[in-house]
């Protein structure tokens, strides 16, 4: 059990598809106490999430549920706020909160930017803050975001210039507050995913899909549980001495 008492706040875990929720089922398996926190989040959602985690783990999992909108500082304080009241600290939060808009650099619009980094960017940027905040009161704590291949190769499968600008930002957010927080125990990583058999691949064509997995050495496109597993490895102990690092999980489709 890596994560045995850890509490991990997970964001943009609504979806049963995603990264997100994938890494609170993985976490879960290991005995951490999982926060999940989405803009979507409702009784409804938090009820799906906390059965389906429960049928997975094969009893119930020390779950809370938290809406979050993570463009609003407030907000991300008042996550970790709650995650504290009801479990006494955070260690870890993995940061999978994401839009994507697949769009020629020409036809992004002002509207189309300010969406796509105000969601990506800001917001992993509000969390930081919110997380620097309580890990530096309490003498350590642990950082993933995730962010895409994209940002490493110009731009992605499904996203535009502004996915790909947003997600090297948030690599770039990342190795900042690696290296001015490291003195206070905090770590912070990035990983990056390419193709992921999410939501985000809907409307895709099977003809499309075949096509690009035929270039990925692997033969196949990531599964939401390939990139939990990366987050499950910066979120224990095993990544003690590892921070400001960029971990690529993309089946060898983006070599450098």
């Amino acid at each position: 059990m890596l994560l045995r008492d850890k509490v991990c706040i997970i964001t943009g875990a609504a979806s049963l598809r995603g990264i997100g929720y994938a890494t609170a089922e993985l976490f879960a398996e290991h005995a951490a106490k999982v926060v999940v926190a989405d803009l979507t989040m409702n009784e409804q959602v938090a009820a799906e999430i906390r059965t389906s985690i429960g049928k997975k783990v094969g009893q119930p999992a020390e779950l809370h549920t938290v809406r979050c909108d993570i463009g609003s500082f407030d907000d991300c304080r008042t996550l970790f706020e709650s995650a504290a009241s009801r479990f006494g600290r955070v260690d870890c939060l993995i940061n999978c909160a994401a839009v994507v808009k697949s769009q020629s650099f020409l036809s992004i619009t002002e509207k189309d930017y300010d969406f796509v980094v105000d969601v990506n960017l800001k917001g992993a940027f509000n969390l930081g803050k919110a997380a620097v905040e309580h890990f530096v009161a309490n003498k350590g704590g642990n950082i993933v975001n995730v962010a895409s291949v994209a940002a490493q190769r110009g731009g992605g499968l499904v996203g535009g210039a502004h996915y790909a600008a947003s997600k090297g930002g948030v690599i770039s957010l990342t190795k900042s507050i690696a290296r001015e927080y490291g003195p206070e125990g905090v770590r912070a990583n990035v990983i990056c995913p390419s193709m992921t058999e999410t939501g985000m691949l809907d409307g895709m064509t099977e003809e499309k899909f075949q096509e690009i997995v035929s270039a990925i050495p692997m033969r196949r496109a990531g599964k939401p549980r390939d990139i939990a597993g990366a987050c499950l490895f910066l979120a224990s102990d095993l990544s003690a001495y590892i921070t400001g690092t960029t971990i690529d999980v993309n089946g060898g489709s983006h070599i450098h």
